[in-house]
């Protein structure tokens, strides 16, 4: 059932959510982590069972294959074609979409699955579902770095444990491309986790001004960042793999680059933003393309 989707999956016991609180919480304490950073970014995940499941004996993971988005915005007569990385457009839907099928196929064999919020890239390496590349990001077979990641909590037995330590991606042993086209230098040789408080996707995705070390010229996403994984040898068969998105009028993009509130923008234009699902923190967004067209 999964497999036929192009999915992947992987289920570990659910007493390993102990371990995951020790990776994560682990990485802190040794200050791997920044402070800031763990507070906006990590803060909200939970490691407790579900309280709608609480006799959870397993946890799933899986991985959907997903695009880049490809938005266009009118400027000065021309069209300027701007990325969304994979997982951004569309996660909630496709996250309730692979939970909708996952609780159907349970429901038709005796079991229950429960939501929450987990450390699902840490899981997925752990699992074995994925290899951590240098920069730190998972990547699945056949997929690369194209996808999205899903996990919940069931009471269907696991007798098999794949858990395991993380493994990073035999080829990044000798290729350093991402290392040398990261223009923050987030990515380094001495040490495996990479400096998120450096990321361009860290800074993009927070609220306020850019510190005055980062370089406009750097910006060519919406949000996130794709310079480490656009030159990634594991995505040369997937990189030009896009979906097109909506199209803004040259009107709609100065509204954006002026950032005129969204109670007084045409209910057009709000509706291809909601779209976007990216529109949570506005001034942000209009902070990016800003930097990415001018």
């Amino acid at each position: 059932m999964i497999e036929d989707r192009g999915w992947k999956c992987r289920v570990i016991p659910s007493r390993h959510l102990s371990d995951l609180r020790e990776v994560i919480l682990g990485y802190y304490e040794q200050g791997l982590i920044d402070k800031e950073l763990f507070r906006d970014q990590l803060n909200f995940l939970s490691f407790d069972p579900p309280a709608d499941l609480p006799d959870a004996r397993s946890i799933i993971i899986l991985a959907v294959p997903t695009p880049q988005m490809r938005i266009g915005f009118r400027w000065q007569g021309k069209t300027v074609p701007v990325v969304i990385p994979p997982t951004y457009v569309s996660y909630t839907p496709r996250t309730l979409g692979v939970l909708t099928v996952l609780t159907s196929w349970l429901k038709e064999n005796g079991y229950l699955l429960a939501n929450q919020q987990l450390p699902l890239k840490t899981l997925a390496v752990r699992s074995g579902l994925a290899h951590y590349g240098r920069n730190n990001i998972c990547y699945v077979e056949e997929m690369g770095s194209f996808l999205q990641l899903a996990g919940a909590f069931s009471d269907m037995p696991c007798d098999d444990d794949p858990w395991q330590e993380p493994k990073m991606i035999d080829r990044c042993n000798t290729c350093t491309a991402c290392l040398r086209n990261c223009p923050t230098k987030a990515i380094s040789k001495d040490r495996f986790l990479i400096r998120a408080e450096l990321c361009l996707t860290y800074h993009n995705e927070a609220s306020g001004d850019y510190p005055d070390w980062i370089n406009p010229s750097w910006h060519h996403c919406l949000v996130g960042c794709m310079r480490c994984q656009s030159v990634c040898p594991e995505n040369k068969n997937l990189i030009n793999w896009f979906e097109d998105h909506s199209e803004f009028t040259e009107q709609e993009t100065d509204f954006l680059l002026r950032c005129v509130p969204l109670e007084n923008l045409p209910s057009v234009t709000v509706s291809k933003l909601k779209s976007l699902e990216i529109n949570e923190n506005y001034r942000n967004l209009c902070r990016n393309l800003s930097m990415i067209i001018r």
